[in-house]
């Protein structure tokens, strides 16, 4: 069994709109000093061990499903239980 952290932002080259409202709220609660705010989704998962590597069945779930490739990127973690 793994254990999988899954990460979704947007590319840097896509303006992320809730992102800039949450630095204006912060920005209005007078912490001037925060630059940037980018908001993302977090998954975690756990997946059973199959013949298939577990990399390349991460990597479809979220090509297909989690995040939209154009606009998106991710990242994952994959921690295999003891």
């Amino acid at each position: 069994m793994y254990d999988v952290k899954i990460y979704v932002t947007y590319k840097d080259s896509v303006l992320d709109p809730q992102g800039e409202a949450v630095k204006g709220a912060i920005h209005r609660l007078g912490f001037d000093e925060i630059d940037a705010v980018r908001i993302g989704k977090y998954f975690e998962m756990k997946v059973m061990k199959t013949d298939q590597p577990i990399k390349g069945v991460i990597e479809a779930i979220c090509d297909k499903l989690l995040a939209n490739v154009n606009m998106e990127t991710y990242r994952y973690e994959i921690q295999e239980e003891r």
